[in-house]
């Protein structure tokens, strides 16, 4: 891809704008043939002149790299920070005189709110932008701390904790996802990977933090110091400017109105309102739930099998490491390093993985890596079963975090590898609710395996079966489906796109981020034409 700020980047952007303009006075005739409102097409001629012109062409560095920095901070308070709620988990069973099943779903509902939150998160983004959101979540997640830390009984920790910290990290943490992937097309995996280091930060510093404030302030105390702490993330969403700028007051962006054949109904017949308030609402679930992608694409459907099978083992031993540790006589301590250790394994070892992901050779291997990984990730936890000894831990959160730092590096990368670009957020808004199922109960459950069994170690082995057996999912599904496609190009056939070119209602909203063509789209354009051509 041609940079903005190259040689040649004005005759290339010149020459590039022709092409669009040409392509677009075709896009407003084929409209006009068809009867569409003409604010459709002037919209769409519009954001693609813009785009052709080089404004919202992605930088791949610039200040693509502070929004780097900025999206790995955010990561690490939010994606890291619900495994900081185990030092104060004995504390919180004290207090409220609670079981472990009880106190668990403090930070299940955290991490179930913090995926659960996609689709209106997604709202936010279309009506705010990324930039607004990400404070707004900054806001939301240090209140909610806050508010904890003046709670009278558990409930009013699910509620506060629970719902209103979760949901902030939700907006804080997904714009900022979202916004990364358009800064970056051609150091996208580098990108993704070195963001992921967030998540590894979070993971050694936090835990030095909470243990610290533990100790100086007792548990509530260090909730209201937290909840400071996660203002920082208005911090980080200050920083992520649009790539487009605001569009100037004029024609909609996109015709929030019903389509023309469902007016034509609504005069004609008496029940026409109805029709238009289901296909307003049918639309909607396009633009921020990806359901055309599991009818679809059959990658996207069998990755979000698997993730959501993977995400109902794949947190819980994060969750129940430091209570296991502490429960056979470790120090608090030295059972908190143990997280710092998996932490800092993240961060010396994810930025190496991310330039060696870069090589074109792992450019159509992703998924297979990130199965192999989280296949060694699944089988680690069955260390864990032969002893609490600090050695024995501290072996298990090496292997843990080595496995962690591919599964973390490669997760957004495998998924914008199997959607485009431009269907990505309600992509993920639709993973992540899936997500928050299994987030949810995991802990839960396993908080009553150990209220039944008494013994830890039966956890982790639970999460040994169910994460392995995910990763084996994913290799196999991934594999027939690779192998079905070579079958179909032998034959000179091809199998069908995954989504219409051109979908009847307007499925990627404008917002101040604008959606923009990517080297990678226009590969599976390309592709996809070449699979029609093949079929005709």
């Amino acid at each position: 891809m041609t940079r903005a700020n190259g040689t040649g980047g004005s005759s290339a952007a010149a020459t590039a704008a022709e092409k669009v303009h040409e392509e677009a006075d075709d896009l407003d005739a084929e409209d006009g043939m068809r009867g569409g409102d003409c604010r459709d097409s002037s919209s769409s001629s519009a954001g693609v002149a813009a785009a052709a012109a080089g404004a919202v062409e992605a930088p791949d560095g610039g200040w693509g790299w502070v929004v780097l920095a900025a999206t790995i901070v955010v990561l690490a308070l939010t994606l890291a920070f619900p495994a900081c709620i185990g030092i104060f988990y004995n504390d919180l069973q004290n207090e409220f005189d609670a079981t472990n099943s009880e106190t668990s779903w403090v930070p299940s509902i955290m991490t179930s709110a913090l995926h659960a939150g996609g689709p209106l998160c997604s709202v936010l983004v279309e009506r705010l932008g990324c930039r607004t959101t990400v404070m707004l979540g900054g806001v939301l997640s240090g209140l909610g701390m806050a508010a904890s830390s003046f709670s009278q009984s558990v409930v009013q920790l699910y509620i506060t904790a629970g719902v209103i910290t979760g949901l902030g990290f939700c907006f804080s943490f997904q714009p900022a996802v979202t916004i990364l992937g358009h800064y970056f097309v051609r150091r996208r995996a580098f990108a993704n990977a070195m963001s992921s280091t967030g998540t590894a930060l979070g993971l050694c510093t936090l835990p030095f933090l909470g243990n610290y404030l533990h100790t100086e302030l007792g548990w509530r105390g260090s909730f209201l110091v937290l909840g400071a702490v996660l203002l920082n993330c208005c911090v980080c969403g200050a920083v992520m400017r649009p790539l487009a700028a605001p569009e100037r007051r004029g024609p909609p962006l996109m015709n929030h109105g019903p389509p023309p054949e469902v007016d034509e109904i609504g005069k004609k017949e008496e029940g026409g309102r109805m029709r238009r308030f289901c296909s307003r609402l049918v639309a909607s679930l396009s633009k921020h739930m990806a359901f055309d992608q599991l009818r679809h694409n059959p990658r996207y459907c069998a990755l979000a099998v698997g993730i959501t099978w993977m995400m109902l083992g794949f947190v819980v031993p994060l969750v129940y490491l430091v209570p296991y540790a502490t429960a056979h006589g470790m120090d608090q301590s030295r059972a908190a390093m143990l997280l710092s250790i998996l932490g800092l394994v993240n961060i010396v070892v994810r930025p190496p993985f991310g330039i060696i992901f870069s090589m074109p050779w792992f450019k159509e291997r992703h998924v297979y890596v990130f199965a192999g990984a989280l296949l060694v990730n699944g089988l680690s936890n069955s260390i864990c079963c032969v002893g609490p000894g600090f050695p024995v831990l501290a072996a298990y959160v090496t292997i843990y975090g080595l496995s962690m730092s591919v599964v973390g590096s490669l997760m957004f990368t495998v998924l914008m590898d199997v959607v485009e670009m431009r269907r990505f957020p309600s992509a993920l808004g639709l993973l992540a609710i899936m997500e928050s199922v299994t987030l949810l109960v995991g802990p839960p459950l396993a908080g009553v395996l150990i209220d039944r069994t008494g013994q830890y170690f039966h956890v982790f082995f639970a999460c040994s079966v169910i994460v392995a057996s995910s990763a084996v999912f994913l290799m196999v599904a991934f594999y027939w489906l690779d192998a079905r496609d070579r079958k179909l190009s032998k034959r000179g056939q091809a199998s069908a796109p995954p989504e219409p070119t051109r979908p009847s209602v307007d499925l990627a909203p404008d917002c101040q981020y604008r959606s923009v063509p990517t080297e990678g789209d226009k590969d599976k354009d390309k592709a996809n034409g070449a699979e029609n051509a093949s079929s005709i």
